[in-house]
């Protein structure tokens, strides 16, 4: 196998793949006239390729995936039809389709590696110097009769892109993505290719690639190889994706490519691949939050109604009560998908110091586990409530750090009673520095990075600006979370109005949360309402 030079490589936990080479059986012999085809996995189970433009994109994938290739398809980047249609003679030979650059130094080079003999040169490409050339017009029937290759006319919509089609080309029966020009003249000498004898499909190898028509044959390339590859449409983030996550969490993927500019930026993408790869997610489906859904949520503690209506039937039925107060939302919700959710006051605030002396009573995880696990088969999310007295919110946290690792649990913290060292509750409004604040975010970034779970919610109660101070430094850059700041204002609407204005003033780029209070809202808003009259929708509502 011919060595190559190596692309930049990051490692991530998905298993290494081997190499191919010819399809024919062992012991088969070859013809003197027939192109064998060679091809390897990377050795790396991530490869990144960073290049930019059409001709750095095939010959990255290229070098990635080809040891030889003794014919290789040219077109140029500006003649669409060209391109399209020497696609589908790509992959349906199994060879290389590579750009024509103003310089072909590179291309030249490339070819040098690859030993290849004969270059199919389709439409406007001229073909390098120094190989044999074979030119075909950008015509369907004259690519078809020169390939040896039957290319029935797809039905492609121009208007939606031509990468997707160009990735769901397949080796064993591709088809023309255009037709275009006049039939060739039944006495036209077009030439002949030699037999091209493919190697087996790639098909542990995953290639994700972002949606622009510059990477056409580059996809073309990876499909030739027997790739699969997944178009990322609108992201670069693989969890954002489900066919990505799809593609990733299969069991026969071993190594990802993964190709671009773009897609090389994508801050943490190694991690981002490994959730992907995990085929967790949450209820209502994917691995990110928001925007694509809101959440409903009963507010209290299990077994008790004096601290919310969660607590006010057993389990099962506040099950149905969290699905029957998210139901209305369902058709007014804007498209976002609306899921049930529990907020568990895990800790309460107490007026005791208790034998810890943290005027903080813990639930046990024993109390709170069946409520956990009751939501997690019924498709509700749950979010455990922090009011930690004179303890820290990252120690409390971590009382519950085996809840925390499931994938449908986030977190809550409720500044309003988190007291100073001289403090007790209902004396005073409680605050909390967002150093401390920041602290819970690494830790429950961390958390679920190596869990590898999806994007996880963190909430932050707030109905006075003083509750967190310095919230202008808060860390919304951790990925793996969700941070979203919920106004807990209470009594008539122009003051939840007021409330809810003043939180958000000069707020970091967080999502939003509301709060319907059954007794202390005068009056309580209908759903209707609180999607009509609160400002921006709000991503969470909660009900006490």
């Amino acid at each position: 196998m011919r060595a190559r030079a190596l692309p930049v490589v990051l490692a991530v936990a998905l298993a290494a793949a081997g190499c191919t080479g010819s399809s024919d059986e062992p012991g088969t012999p070859e013809s003197e006239d027939t192109a064998v085809v060679e091809t390897s996995a990377p050795a790396s189970p991530l490869t990144v390729l960073p290049e930019e433009g059409a001709a750095a994109l095939s010959l990255g994938i290229s070098g990635a995936l080809f040891d030889s290739a003794p014919v290789v398809v040219t077109a140029r980047e500006d003649d669409r039809t060209g391109m399209l249609l020497a696609a589908s003679a790509a992959v349906g030979l199994g060879v290389p389709l590579l750009v024509e650059p103003d310089d072909d130094a590179a291309l030249a080079d490339e070819l040098d590696r690859l030993g290849t003999g004969t270059v199919l040169a389709v439409g406007d490409a001229e073909g390098p110097t120094g190989t044999d050339v074979l030119r075909v017009p950008a015509n369907l029937g004259a690519v078809a009769a020169v390939t040896g290759l039957s290319l029935p006319e797809a039905d492609v919509d121009a208007d939606d892109g031509v990468l997707g089609p160009v990735a769901a080309l397949e080796r064993d029966d591709p088809v023309a993505l255009v037709g275009a020009g006049d039939e060739p003249a039944a006495d036209d000498d077009l030439g002949e290719l030699p037999v091209v004898d493919p190697a087996d499909a790639l098909d542990g190898t995953v290639v994700l690639v972002p949606a622009t028509d510059d990477a056409v044959a580059a996809v073309a390339t990876a499909r030739a190889a027997g790739a699969q590859v997944v178009v990322l449409d609108g992201t670069t983030d693989p969890r954002a994706s489900e066919a990505a996550r799809s593609a990733l969490s299969d069991g026969d993927a071993g190594s990802v490519i993964a190709l671009g500019a773009e897609l090389a930026a994508e801050d943490g993408l190694d991690w981002k691949l490994e959730t992907a790869a995990s085929g967790t997610e949450l209820p209502g489906g994917g691995q990110l939050l928001f925007p694509g859904r809101m959440m409903v949520a009963l507010y209290g503690h299990p077994g008790t109604a004096a601290l919310g209506v969660l607590g006010e039937q057993p389990v099962e039925a506040a099950i149905q009560r969290a699905r029957d107060t998210a139901a209305p939302y369902e058709a007014i919700s804007g498209g976002r998908v609306v899921v049930p959710a529990f907020e568990i006051i895990a800790t309460v605030a107490s007026e005791f110091p208790g034998a810890d002396g943290n005027y903080s009573a813990e639930a046990e995880i024993e109390l709170i586990r069946p409520w956990v696990e009751a939501a997690q088969a019924a498709g509700v999310y749950v979010v455990l409530d922090l009011q930690p007295g004179r303890t820290d919110f990252v120690t409390q946290a971590e009382r519950y750090r085996s809840l925390l690792e499931l994938p449908h649990v986030g977190l809550a913290l409720d500044p309003e009673w988190r007291l100073a060292p001289d403090q007790v509750h209902l004396t005073q409004i409680g605050s909390v520095g967002v150093e401390e604040v920041n602290r819970v975010v690494a830790w429950l970034a961390d958390l679920t990075r190596e869990a590898r779970l999806p994007q996880k919610l963190l909430v932050l109660h707030q109905f006075r600006t003083d509750m967190l101070p310095g919230r202008e430094f808060l860390d919304v850059s951790r990925d793996e979370l969700a941070v979203l700041v919920h106004a807990d204002g209470q009594g008539s609407q122009g003051d939840k109005q007021a409330t809810w204005n003043r939180v958000r003033e000069n707020a970091p780029p967080v999502w939003w949360g509301w709060k319907n209070f059954y007794d202390e809202d005068t009056p309580m808003l209908t759903p209707e309402q609180t999607m009509d009259q609160v400002r921006p929708t709000p991503d969470l509502i909660s009900y006490q």
